[in-house]
């Protein structure tokens, strides 16, 4: 897959997600509003890399490919998933792209009126599909 845009990630830390409150920086889409993991592609990386390298920068986080559990695409966005065990939350370090971040269950995420619209659609076909442990 070569033609997208950028990816984001669903990172769960034990039953929670990770969410970003975005900032309002002029032109930013969805200004102020919950966010995921995530961003622009740069050059010619691929998915993967952009879900990773983002994910570094916005939280710390160093994952690795294998972290990786699910892949999905909404049109020019591709869309992960990762679980970390509960605690791992003590290891984020905010880059500073936002206003924010705090863990929040899917659920509520879904539900949220300020949810990136089309994120929390993701996120409810990611713990509606998944297999179950």
């Amino acid at each position: 897959m070569t033609e997208f845009g950028g990816a984001k990630l669903i990172l769960f830390i034990g039953p929670q997600i990770v969410v970003l409150k975005r900032d309002h920086t002029p032109g930013i889409p969805w200004p102020g509003r919950l966010d995921l993991p995530g961003g622009g592609r740069e050059g010619d990386e691929t998915a993967e890399a952009c879900v990773l390298r983002e994910t570094h920068e916005e939280i710390g986080l160093r994952l690795e490919h294998d972290h990786l559990v699910w892949r999905a695409r909404y049109k020019r966005g591709v869309f992960f998933a990762s679980h970390l065990p509960d605690g791992a939350d003590r290891d984020i370090v905010f880059g500073g792209e936002g206003l924010g971040w705090h863990l929040m269950l899917p659920q509520s995420f879904i539900s949220h009126r300020d949810a990136v619209p089309h994120f929390a659609m993701m996120v409810q076909r990611y713990v509606t599909t998944r297999p179950q442990d």
